[in-house]
């Protein structure tokens, strides 16, 4: 790629909320909607952005290859505007390259998708972090089967990307349990703050290794908590993603807010 950035590029992981609600002034989403519009504040311009978002998966990891890949508007029964926004970010061919050829480094091989847009997991939190789209933006899918140690092993193929200024952004959901999320109650409070509790310990706790914060990270359905914070894991998978890219350090919590009552989570690695 053409475009360096003077320091190493950061990887995050994000609530990007409910559809498209952080677009819309829903009070339940203005939490996220407020600190997504001020996370710039926290690292550098990156030459690009990768988006691991927690609405694709693929066989194996499939990038989008249009050039300027048009937008997936996967959500239904919203405001005819949510079906009309535009975000017209570049797709470079030569970041796709670079890509491939760190994941090929680490004996992983990667398909592409020309038809594909960005899905909301992407767009949505973009608009609020970045609405010019002047920053170019690649999507990569989720690897189905959602095993956390195949994503940690993706994140670590990708970890590269950040000295060449490519910013590592998952976006997904720290607690996605659609079931109880409105229909809010004291023991399903207590039981989302004990996961975030581990979850934080395990993601910011300076006393672990590296090995130790991935094995944890791997065994994250042994959690307290876990399965009741994630009847089903694709949401949390772009953190382990994330995880990986950081090479196991521990992280900073940026944001740790509530939705619908439930605690959730931004973590950032600079290093």
């Amino acid at each position: 790629m053409t475009t360096q950035a003077k320091n190493r590029a950061p990887a995050i992981f994000i609530p990007h909320g409910g559809g498209p609600m952080p677009l819309l002034n829903e009070p339940s989403q203005q939490a996220i909607a407020d600190f997504l519009r001020q996370l710039p504040g926290h690292y550098e311009r990156p030459a690009a952005v990768l988006v691991i978002s927690a609405h694709w998966e693929a066989p194996q990891p499939t990038l989008l290859a249009a050039d300027l890949p048009p937008l997936l508007f996967d959500y239904y029964g919203f405001p005819q505007e949510t079906y009309e926004y535009q975000y017209p970010a570049t797709n470079p061919e030569d970041i796709r390259t670079r890509v491939k050829e760190c994941l090929a480094q680490a004996g992983l091989t990667l398909d592409t998708d020309t038809q594909r847009g960005y899905d909301h997991g992407v767009f949505v939190p973009l608009l609020l972090m970045h609405p010019q789209a002047d920053i170019p933006v690649l999507q990569l899918s989720l690897i189905e089967g959602l095993d956390p140690q195949a994503h940690i092993a993706l994140g670590e193929a990708l970890s590269a990307l950040r000295d060449d200024g490519v910013m590592i952004l998952g976006s997904g959901f720290s607690f996605h349990n659609m079931s109880v999320m409105r229909n809010s109650n004291d023991q399903a409070r207590s039981i989302n703050h004990e996961f975030h509790d581990w979850l934080a310990d395990t993601l910011t706790n300076p006393a672990l290794t590296p090995e130790q914060r991935i094995g944890k990270m791997i065994d994250w359905d042994q959690a307290p908590g876990a399965r009741f914070s994630h009847p089903r894991e694709e949401h949390l998978l772009p953190l382990p993603v994330c995880l990986g890219a950081a090479g196991g350090q521990a992280g900073e919590i940026l944001f740790d807010d509530t939705v619908l009552g439930y605690r959730t989570f931004c973590v950032i690695w600079r290093n």
